[in-house]
């Protein structure tokens, strides 16, 4: 069984998305709900219960299990909330060795760095300890932070799909984008 990781950067420490630790993400989507929806999927009401985030963390423990997904809940090393997420989904092993990244952090700390230092440690994860060849991630050609963001990481725009996924109630156009290995 893989060990759960806790990775620590300057400011926040990276928790497997656990049952234990649903709460968390709950109250961190509550808090941003507003902030996030133009970005994610659209949510039904009942998104929002207990019961909903106890059981996607269930799921996404049970993943993590299997090697298909590691998602990171981001929490302040002061406050103890939860204030970004880092994600790694679709995980595949044999001769592709990838995954896509997502993420999100709290609207009060957008444009402070601390997506960059998050992002930055979990990719070294996936890459060092995973063994991971290539990320993808993508961003709606809208999206300037997360441009910016995903070049300062280093990745690299390899495309454009048209009605690529839907997004708050809409098929949005993405920016395909990707990070190799450096050790690759």
């Amino acid at each position: 069984m893989p060990t759960p990781p806790v990775i620590a950067t300057e400011r926040a420490l990276l928790h497997l998305l656990t049952p234990g630790n649903a709460h968390l993400v709950q109250a961190y989507h509550e808090a941003n709900r507003e902030h996030l929806e133009p970005w994610e999927p659209q949510r039904q009401r009942d998104f929002y219960t207990d019961e909903s985030f106890r059981s996607i963390a269930e799921r996404s423990h049970d993943a993590f299990l299997s090697g298909t997904e590691v998602k990171f809940i981001v929490v302040d090393r002061v406050s103890e909330k939860m204030v970004a997420s880092c994600s790694f989904t679709n995980i595949v092993k044999g001769p592709l060795m990838a995954c896509n990244m997502g993420y999100s952090v709290a609207r009060v700390l957008q444009g402070q760095g601390l997506m960059h230092e998050v992002a930055s440690a979990a990719i070294r994860y996936m890459f060092e300890v995973q063994g991971l060849h290539r990320i993808t991630a993508n961003h709606m050609p809208s999206n300037v932070r997360s441009e910016r963001l995903l070049a300062r990481l280093g990745f690299e725009r390899e495309g454009y799909a048209r009605a690529y996924l839907n997004i708050a109630g809409r098929w949005e156009d993405m920016v395909l984008n990707s990070l190799i290995n450096p050790a690759d």
